[in-house]
């Protein structure tokens, strides 16, 4: 196993023999890595953690420790990571609490960009973008292949939906719609689909109409959301993106940014 002579690791952790340890890696107790995950110098995990595999993580990036949370008394709680993520520099991935479900996860295929920060029970899906210094408070939801731009913050309980796509530097205060563009200028506004994403992603161009129409009337109709939806439900075709968004919006708990 390829271990460096100064990284630390404690006894218990259990660690496929194809995984790298590079230099100054602190792996601790209860800790599983999978199978050709590399951390490349100067890692810390803490447990109990699980990796699976064929991710990478970049120097000085920290898993597993305590959350910045004045109601965390040092309950048992876990953090798991699925496969191939790319964690750069500096990350900081932090456990879950009592008050959240004990768990912080992230899913598969994710790139979390230089500082940027998963906070305590953190739920990221797979296949998403977070850009340097992306901030997300306890207990967010990501949804699949959100996008997220450089020095977002995103406040605690928000979700982001699936295909989302924020523009930097936005203050993220209520959800954000699934397949929308938006983006904080002097207030959060709602841009239409996320259009070019979801067509790299083979989406049906119909699809991607029939939802530029839905965020059309939800953001520029001078209705209110209820009246908005009901007028979706009426005269928009009940493809699966639109069902998705209206279902959505309709459990969100903090109201949608629009």
């Amino acid at each position: 196993m390829p271990i460096h002579p100064t990284a630390i690791v404690d006894p218990s952790a259990q660690i496929d023999e194809t995984a790298v340890i590079g230099p100054f890696c602190v792996i601790g107790a209860e800790v599983t890595i999978g199978a050709h995950t590399g951390l490349k110098a100067h890692v810390f995990v803490e447990g109990p953690t699980t990796i699976g595999e064929e991710n990478i993580f970049y120097p000085y990036s920290t898993v597993g420790v305590a959350p910045q949370d004045l109601k965390y008394y040092g309950e048992r709680a876990e953090t798991r990571i699925g496969n191939r993520n790319k964690i750069r520099e500096f990350v900081t991935i932090h456990r879950g609490t009592a008050g959240g479900g004990l768990l912080t996860s992230i899913g598969n295929e994710n790139l979390l960009m230089a500082y940027s920060h998963i906070a305590h029970d953190v739920h990221l899906g797979s296949h998403c973008v977070l850009a340097n210094g992306v901030t997300l408070a306890g207990h967010v939801l990501i949804g699949d292949w959100a996008v997220i731009g450089a020095f977002t913050g995103v406040h605690q309980f928000c979700r982001i939906g699936k295909h989302a796509m924020v523009g930097g530097y936005s203050v993220i205060t209520q959800d954000v719609m699934p397949f929308a563009t938006t983006v904080s200028k002097r207030e959060n506004s709602v841009f239409g689909a996320n259009a070019t994403g979801l067509e790299r992603r083979g989406f049906d161009p119909v699809a991607v109409e029939h939802l530029q129409n839905a965020l059309r009337i939800l953001t520029r109709a001078n209705l209110n959301t209820t009246q908005a939806l009901a007028r979706i439900e009426a005269e928009l075709p009940a493809t699966v993106e639109i069902a998705d968004l209206v279902e959505f919006i309709r459990s969100s708990e903090r109201g949608v940014v629009k």
